[in-house]
């Protein structure tokens, strides 16, 4: 391959990882924009604590039903075409909340926003770690988890330049503009040469790795494919079989960590928390939890930068263990009456700790683990399961975040998270495996010989 065709064959895997990463922008932006907004729905439509519970907490039974049936449309229609009716989706569902007449309506329209982002959330770094390099797929899938976090910065951001006039129906219309964006970049890309080789249509699988591989490397990645996808016929039940036993318990059990630790309670209730802690105006808080979501940000693009160097394990324990702490700090300053004073300050930097520590691990990690570990015939499948899992863990702790700080108090609740992160650490110990440097087709083989996570 000349200097020019091999340059060529990276743009085009980095131009297909950045506009599937925009279902993870419209991700981040769906799940963060209700912080701000819902100060200002609660007063326009009269919402009581349980009803506001609902409106913040319905996008996830959305993602839930997306994850339910994402997986089994994403393995049979290809990852492109799924992420197309993807965007159409996110269109739809900003488009009912920004007209929603009322609470019913509002509710509805976040359930089809919730839908696209169940979908998008699996399918986006699914589909970027099958067309990824392997010395480099670690950083391409945390582009997703960037883009997601970027997100969530620029739905606080909409929040904080609407929160002055409360127009909460722009804070959603505005989700339009990467929605459009994100449809129209996808017809411009290539579906996964890893779903169409499984499906019978090699001619087309080898062109698409002609574009993005060197020559004397398509054969062989092409034959590695063919090889374990003829493995597996792609039904649910081999989900069950001992072979996949252990992949299903770290995918499941890292789906549960991520959410059960409280990451949402601070992406969805960020303003509510520094209100807690003393700040009195909604803009106030609106913009401090900008600052969490730029520590977000920054510390995702670290993970980015050491997923291929550092590893996946290691950023995934130091990650936890740094979660844990600035959780038990939270707690502290929530706890002692003394310390009011300066409350608001300690509930922003340990607010901070924590982003960060979530943000440099647990967050791209999950998702870059789940997109790695699954055989090719069933892994849109094994995803949506893991997924679905992930999000029923997050609308557990969505609605029950609130009444949680009434029946145990907001110190006790925050306390509550850390010993789950301690946890969880002890699960990524044990059970998590190093995928660095492996290829997919070397991940699948691992576990059909029968060996333990850490062996890998």
């Amino acid at each position: 391959m000349t200097d020019k065709s091999q340059n060529h064959g990276k743009q085009l895997v980095y131009l297909a990882t950045a506009v599937s990463a925009m279902g993870g922008m419209l991700f981040g932006y769906d799940i963060g924009v209700i912080s701000g907004a819902i100060l200002f729905i609660k007063k326009d439509f009269s919402l009581s604590p349980i009803l506001e519970e609902i409106v913040v907490s319905a996008v996830l039974l959305g993602s839930l039903a997306g994850a339910a049936i994402g997986g089994t449309l994403t393995d049979r229609f290809g990852r492109r075409k799924l992420l197309i009716v993807t965007a159409i989706i996110f269109a739809v569902g900003a488009i009912g909340a920004a007209l929603a007449p009322g609470t019913t309506w509002l509710i509805a329209a976040r359930i089809i926003a919730g839908v696209a982002i169940g979908i998008a959330s699996f399918v986006a770094p699914l589909y970027i770690s099958e067309i990824a390099p392997v010395d480099i797929r670690g950083k391409l899938v945390s582009i997703n988890q960037v883009a997601l976090t970027s997100g969530i910065v620029i739905s606080y951001l909409i929040d904080y330049a609407f929160a002055g006039a409360e127009a909460w129906r722009w804070m959603f219309a505005m989700a339009l503009v990467p929605a459009a964006i994100f449809g129209i970049g996808l017809i411009f890309i290539p579906d996964s040469p890893r779903w169409l080789a499984a499906h019978g249509q090699l001619d087309k699988a080898r062109s698409v790795l002609g574009k993005i591989r060197k020559p004397e490397d398509v054969e062989s990645e092409l034959s590695r494919i063919q090889k374990n996808a003829a493995q597996q016929k792609g039904h649910w039940s081999e989900l069950l079989s001992p072979v996949l036993r252990m992949a299903m318990i770290v995918g499941i059990g890292l789906a549960i960590a991520q959410q059960v630790t409280g990451i949402n309670t601070v992406i969805y209730y960020a303003p509510t928390i520094f209100k807690f802690a003393g700040f009195s105006s909604s803009s106030v808080a609106i913009l401090a939890s900008v600052g969490v979501g730029a520590i977000n940000v920054i510390f995702t693009l670290v993970a980015m930068g050491l997923m291929d160097r550092v590893g996946r394990r290691p950023l995934l324990l130091v990650s936890l263990a740094g979660m844990a702490l600035s959780l038990a700090v939270l707690g502290l300053a929530f706890a002692l009456p003394q310390m009011s004073g300066i409350l608001g300050w300690v509930a922003v930097g340990s607010l901070m700790a924590y982003v960060g520590s979530f943000a440099v691990g647990l967050g791209p990690v999950f998702w870059l683990i789940l997109s790695e570990i699954y055989p090719l015939a069933i892994r849109g499948r094994a995803m949506s399961i893991g997924t679905m899992v992930n999000w029923g863990g997050n609308l557990i702790v969505a609605v029950s975040f609130l009444t949680l700080t009434h029946v145990i108090g907001k110190a006790g609740t925050f306390w509550m998270f850390g010993a789950v992160s301690v946890g969880a650490w002890c699960f990524a110990y044990f059970l998590v495996p190093e995928t660095k440097g492996k290829t997919l087709e070397e991940i699948e083989t691992h576990w059909r010989a029968g060996k333990r996570p850490r062996a890998l």
